[in-house]
């Protein structure tokens, strides 16, 4: 559908429970730009299709691919738009590093981490499942686009008659970027900020070591910022985003004030994980995301000396007395 003038909002479907991740088509002279793009599976594909033949977008007629970070529901497509159009994929200098790391590096990244749960407490035979769904996940991102231009935050793109600052914000992913266009007070926020759920918040292996103060102060500087309307990455438009920013704030305190009390006198991350979480209810896709938030949750409290980490006899936190 047509969310503001010259964009379009495609809504591409995912393969979990997540369902739709929204993409947008900008006219931009006589092409697009596109950004973000889906994950690459077949159904993925015809809904491309679909939106070229709606809109009358030859796909040789995409200038360019933008991406606002490498999470594979965003950026698993962008080699294949570039293999059948021709257009380059423009992305952040650190999401470039991450993409490196997940999926042409996948196999050893997937190791990793499965070594990093088992250690914060996950049992061998979850830490497997979660393996064999990164794994599924990877599979869903070829091809890979042959070069990436890098992306640098503060740098403006003229897309049509507007342009757009693009502003790294760290938290859901290392340099995860928006764009503002001040002149309308718009922004494609991607997964920065959402309406109706929270973004994940992730502590990985490879990560930033308190990713969650990261994203704090994202909401923070975009809080800065004069926004009448965001296009998200996922479900409906946002058009109270000061109130959503606050929202996004008080959601994180009580979740930081409810894993501090899990932590009691001493507890796994996937023993915090099992109090904050239906984890029985969830896929291990689910699973993956539920025990790495908690760990942001848990080195944040950390980092404000609220817990304590505990490294003997295996790894725990322990609320501070």
């Amino acid at each position: 559908m047509q969310v503001a003038n010259d964009i379009v909002q495609i809504q591409l479907p995912l393969p979990f429970p997540l369902k739709i991740v929204n993409c947008y088509a900008l006219r931009d002279g006589t092409g697009w730009t596109i950004v973000d793009t889906g994950i690459h599976y077949p159904p993925g594909e015809a809904a491309w299709r679909a939106a070229f033949a709606a809109h009358g977008i030859d796909p040789a007629d995409i200038a360019r691919i933008v991406l606002t970070h490498a999470d594979p529901d965003h950026c698993g497509m962008a080699g294949w738009l570039a293999e059948i159009g021709g257009a380059p994929v423009l992305l952040a200098p650190g999401e470039a590093a991450f993409a490196q790391q997940v999926w042409f590096d996948g196999e050893t990244n997937e190791r990793t981490s499965t070594a990093f749960f088992r250690a914060h407490g996950m049992p061998a035979e979850l830490a497997d499942q979660l393996r064999a769904s990164m794994a599924e996940n990877r599979s869903m991102t070829p091809p890979l686009p042959r070069a990436l231009t890098p992306l640098e935050p503060g740098s403006t793109l003229q897309i049509g008659a507007r342009v757009f600052e693009a502003i790294a914000t760290p938290g859901h992913s290392r340099e995860h970027l928006v764009f503002y266009c001040a002149d309308e007070r718009l922004m494609l926020c991607g997964d920065a900020v959402l309406n109706k759920i929270t973004p994940n918040v992730s502590r990985w292996p490879d990560g930033h070591l308190n990713p969650l103060a990261d994203f704090l102060d994202s909401l923070a500087r975009l809080g800065e910022l004069d926004v009448d309307l965001a296009l998200p990455g996922h479900g409906p438009l946002i058009t109270t985003f000061r109130q959503r920013l606050g929202e996004l704030r008080q959601h994180h305190d009580e979740r930081l004030d409810a894993i501090e009390a899990a932590a009691g006198d001493g507890a796994t991350a996937f023993a915090v994980c099992q109090e904050i979480f239906p984890t029985s209810a969830l896929s291990p896709h689910q699973l993956r995301f539920a025990i790495a938030e908690t760990l942001a949750h848990l080195e944040y409290l950390a980092f404000a000396g609220r817990v304590e980490r505990l490294e003997q006899p295996q790894l725990m936190y322990r609320r501070m007395q």
